[in-house]
């Protein structure tokens, strides 16, 4: 009762906690201090995120800025701020060029004293990266300065372009192999439409006159076209890239510009001011010009430190119903491409950034350019009239295929261009998922005719992508291609996809996603971790000997006690008049994969401690270094990824060498009989580490500038290369023996030459890209 009385009629606690608040003269809250940011701070905020909202309006971000930095200039910390960063934004942000460029016209409007501190910055720049070789940079900063080109005296950046022009010439006509020449005519047609964006009437004439130098070079196919093409077609048919060198496309583009006034309507515009903003646009036309500051290009310039390669344009979105990215007659298509590319390869430090900005990738263009974000490409029949129906989403995810289908090699590892995808999902999935579903569809129904490489590339990314999301996918699509023959281009996807995603997680997880026709394709002895020990049977021939080395390899017994068990296998096999130094390999090296299966640190320790005796067998005879290989690959023939990653351990530790492997894999008939072993993606994943192995090797020695083995090493990948167009050729020629076996009949022989062809280019290619880099690195030298 007591504690009833004590109540009061308006609730007792929470009267008070009312009347506390309305005390004007006593407010217990907590006040946060208030913290206003420093100017330098507050204006780099804001210049990195310019044009990142479409609810900000474009010139008012832009004056903003300027009037701030305009009126805040004395302030050294300030200048500075904005001096360096301005130059950084150029190369990080290349997307935001235009707008960067809009607030320093803007600028220069209001105090035209920091526009010639800028220019003095960029311009040294510059200078600096073309004598590095860093073309790319070199680019981006040309591109700022075309933005600039209205504020610029005289003829602004063309003297500059025609200088880089004639150096082009220079290398073109010294050699027609010249990729530098071609690099820096790319970099000159790319420049041009940011310069006719500011003023299209006023310099027709010098970019047409300039266009006129610059098709004698586009046009002309380069010599290493061919071999980087994305698409290996059968005979008498036509590549769907053949005419898509990405310079010939752009010469192409820009002369339809100019035949149509330079519309370049995909270009963002900042500078241009709305009619209400009349002072302002009549203060721009009115600014001060200044004097572009001198850009030496060196006599002899350099290729730099990336491998410049002729380039093709590469979509995975071509003849579709509806174009849902920019045709390649549009100028579009290589403007928009290019920013993006420069914006992924820049930014592979931030894989999250360089998804936004791709999500982004509609706020950095004209409005019209792109449909709403996320439309689905269905609806993209309501569009009316002459509106764009390119999707964002679409265009994004063509950048980033262009990437992974680069050949020869992208710029970055090929796992960093899978996050960029896999980030840009997770960020907006209703409008990227679909997108990359077309992608995935597109590249499927082209494995056919898809370089080899790209189809091991695109395997290799369509599982990882899996794995990131549940392993789901509408298997049901492809339903009627597990029917098909292994040795059929998508049958053999199908396999390989397969084997990946088990890799990636376990047999049974993955048979759970699978419709009931799949499941045949994965055998019980998939789903077991550790695979059966051939010689626990005793109808296995040295039965008894086998599990006698497994019992001493697991006690860690020292040699002497396991040589005794090696010599009876030796003296039972001459009896049988079969090769003892094979069979006693087969059982060692089968018992070290049994006793280490538990894991990769245990197989690797079982191997570091018979190291002696496994060289001194793979030493003996090569029969002994391919039994091995084969011992390998038959404990672990459920799991091919483990015993790859057995194999390279191997080959690292001089057990077996790459010929070995080259021959075990491609000569022989061990890897599957009449060519089979040709449409495996584990065989192919296996010889092309192999190789990468040793030209990695070779380049590192040859980089380190010492003779010391140089030509030994050189010595062995010719020998390596060779051995391989010996063994490819007869099996695209159809001359190779097991290829005449009767199974091969009925169109198989067709697939197997097939397979062949689509083998030995691409290790042409690589023969040929090694062979290239040893005669720069002489002629350097």
């Amino acid at each position: 009762m007591a504690d009833h009385d004590r109540k009061q009629p308006g609730g007792g606690y929470n009267n008070r906690k009312r009347r506390y608040r309305d005390d004007d003269d006593y407010d217990r809250r907590p006040q946060r201090r208030r913290y206003d940011a420093p100017l330098p701070v507050r204006i780099r905020k804001q210049l990195l995120g310019l044009a990142e909202s479409p609810l900000r309006r474009w010139h008012e971000e832009v004056q903003s800025i300027a009037h701030v930095v305009a009126d805040h200039y004395e302030d050294q910390e300030l200048r500075t701020s904005f001096l360096d960063l301005v130059p950084q934004m150029l190369i990080e942000q290349p997307l935001k060029t235009p707008f960067v460029a809009a607030v320093v016209l803007v600028i220069n409007s209001l105090k035209p004293d920091i526009l010639s501190d800028l220019l003095a910055r960029v311009a040294n720049a510059t200078e600096e990266k073309v004598k590095v070789g860093e073309w790319r940079d070199v680019k981006l900063y040309l591109k700022f300065l075309a933005c600039l080109q209205s504020c610029l005296e005289g003829d602004g950046l063309f003297p500059l372009l025609e200088e880089l022009f004639s150096r082009a010439v220079d290398l073109q006509t010294a050699s027609s192999d010249d990729t530098i020449g071609t690099e820096l005519v790319k970099i000159i047609l790319l420049t041009i439409p940011y310069i006719m964006a500011t003023a299209p009437t006023q310099w027709q004439q010098k970019a047409a006159e300039l266009m006129d130098k610059t098709d004698v070079i586009a046009s002309e196919p380069h010599a290493l076209q061919v071999l980087i093409d994305p698409y290996q077609v059968e005979e008498g048919t036509e590549s769907p890239t053949a005419n898509m060198s990405l310079i010939g496309l752009l010469q192409k583009q820009l002369q339809n510009e100019a035949l149509n006034g330079w519309e370049l309507s995909c270009l963002p515009r900042p500078w241009q001011m709305p009619p209400e903003e009349i002072e302002q646009e009549e203060k721009l036309d009115n600014a001060q010009k200044h004097a572009l500051p001198s850009i030496s290009i060196p006599e002899k310039v350099v290729a730099g430190p990336r491998p410049l390669f002729p380039e093709i344009y590469f979509s995975v979105y071509v003849n579709q119903d509806i174009e849902s990215v920019p045709p390649v007659s549009n100028i579009a298509s290589s403007l928009i491409r290019e920013a993006l590319l420069d914006t992924i390869n820049v930014l592979d430090f931030n894989r999250g950034v360089t998804a936004r900005f791709l999500i982004d990738v509609d706020c950095y263009f004209a409005p019209g350019t792109f449909v709403k974000r996320a439309t689905p490409f269905d609806r993209l029949r309501d569009v009316e009239g002459d509106r764009s129906t390119w999707k964002p989403e679409d265009v994004a995810v063509d950048a980033v295929f262009s990437q992974l289908f680069a050949l020869p090699t992208p710029e970055h590892k090929l796992v960093y261009y899978h996050s960029v995808l896999t980030e840009a999902c997770k960020i907006a999935p209703a409008a990227v998922a679909p997108s990359l579903g077309r992608a995935i569809r597109y590249a499927y129904q082209n494995t056919h005719r898809l370089d080899l490489e790209l189809c091991y590339r695109f395997l290799d990314w369509f599982t990882h992508h899996l794995s990131n999301f549940g392993f789901m996918w509408k298997w049901t699509e492809w339903v009627d291609d597990v029917n098909l023959p292994d040795m059929h281009p998508r049958k053999a996807f199908i396999l390989g996809a397969l084997d990946k995603e088990i890799r990636l997680s376990f047999a049974q997880r993955i048979k759970g996603t699978l419709p009931e026709p799949y499941q045949a394709l994965i055998g019980p002895e998939k789903e077991q971790d550790t695979p059966e020990f051939k010689f626990n049977d005793d109808r296995t021939p040295f039965a008894a000997e086998g599990r006698e080395i497994a019992a001493l390899l697991k006690r860690k017994a020292p040699d002497e006690e396991i040589q005794p068990v090696i010599d009876r296998i030796h003296s039972a096999a001459l009896d049988q008049s079969i090769d003892p130094l094979v069979s006693s390999t087969d059982v060692f090296m089968t018992a070290v994969c049994w006793v280490g299966s538990k894991s990769l640190s245990h197989v690797l320790a079982c191997i570091e401690r018979t190291k002696d005796r496994l060289l001194d067998a793979g030493a003996a005879s090569e029969a002994a270094r391919a039994q091995i290989i084969t011992a390998v690959v038959a404990y672990w023939s459920a799991h091919p990824g483990v015993a790859i990653t057995i194999i390279e351990k191997l080959l690292n530790y001089s057990i077996i060498t790459p010929g070995a492997v080259i021959d075990w894999a491609l000569v022989s008939d061990r890897a599957g009989p009449y060519g089979q072993a040709l449409s495996k993606s584990w065989v192919f994943e296996l010889v092309f580490n192999t190789v990468v192995k040793v030209t990695s090797r070779l380049r590192q020695v040859v980089s380190t500038g010492t003779s010391d083995g140089t030509e030994e090493e050189v010595a062995g990948m010719r020998e390596l290369f060779k051995g391989m167009e010996d063994a490819l050729v007869s099996w695209a020629q159809g001359t190779k023996d097991q290829i005449m076996d009767p199974v091969v009949s009925d169109g198989g022989e067709d697939l197997v030459k097939r397979w062949g062809e689509r083998w030995l280019r691409v290790f042409r290619r690589r023969s040929a890209i090694e062979e290239t880099f040893l005669l720069e690195n002489k002629a350097a030298a």
